[in-house]
């Protein structure tokens, strides 16, 4: 009987060791054929899908899907019907929390309550019309416990007009007035300074951001466009809980 469990137990490891082994052998044979086109960048990670014969490449927020062989490439939401989890969106908001998290929080222009519930960090435009409404209701944000967190997005690009205007606010003696007075329409002084415009649009291109304002949660999710104080306080409160 002895002889016959070490046999199976050997047997299986045997069998475990076979499947490792051919693990690594897609693994490798995956991150070769990404060498060839995508020379530029290494996935952060290569691992077993939940679909048989298919890995998750990350790359930061971006996920794809490769089978084992390197042939196939499928770009989109893997979804559990059973457990009605997006299990691709769950792996972008936590790649996204970990970009959102390695921000030096001195860089963001940050308009905080006396007790904070929630942190969110906003993509904003100076000139962006919603990101206007939503900075013109701050005191709605903050009586309901929101910290807003501001990371410049200048839609027009490098070297615009809101370019500039952005930096002009960085580089202002009071960033947080300076930034008021701005997206009320206001004159404020043209300045220039060492400051992390570029940096910002950069993170916000990494996440994802097409447009503004765009809302980072605190797990990592995104919310595209203006989202009202009571909206996004009740949102909050649900899906990560009410300090």
């Amino acid at each position: 009987m002895k002889n016959a469990i070490l046999l199976i137990t050997v047997s299986m490891l045997s069998i475990s060791s076979m499947a490792m082994s051919a693990e690594n052998d897609d693994v490798n044979r995956i991150i070769d054929v990404l060498a060839k086109i995508i020379p530029d960048e290494k996935p952060d990670a290569v691992t077993k899908s939940p679909v048989s014969g298919l890995y998750e490449v990350v790359y930061g927020p971006d996920i794809m899907y490769l089978t084992g062989d390197g042939r196939f490439l499928l770009q989109g939401d893997l979804v559990d019907l059973e457990l009605q989890k997006n299990l691709t969106e769950e792996k972008r908001s936590s790649a996204r929390l970990k970009v959102i998290e390695s921000i030096d929080p001195d860089t963001m222009i940050s308009f905080a309550p006396k007790k904070v519930k929630h942190v969110v960090t906003v993509f904003t435009d100076i000139d962006c019309p919603y990101c206007r409404k939503m900075h013109s209701q701050i005191q709605d944000y903050l009586d309901r416990g929101i910290e807003i967190r501001y990371l410049a997005f200048p839609r027009s690009g490098l070297n615009t007009p809101s370019y500039f205007k952005a930096v002009s606010v960085w580089c202002a003696d009071d960033r947080k007035e300076a930034l008021t007075v701005a997206k009320a329409g206001g004159k404020i002084d043209d300045k220039t300074c060492d400051n992390p415009v570029r940096s910002h649009m950069e993170v916000g291109s990494q996440v994802g951001v097409t447009g503004t304002p765009t809302l980072v949660l605190e797990d990592g999710s995104v919310m595209p466009g203006y989202v009202p104080a009571q909206q996004l306080s009740a949102l909050l409160d649900h899906r990560i809980g009410a300090n």
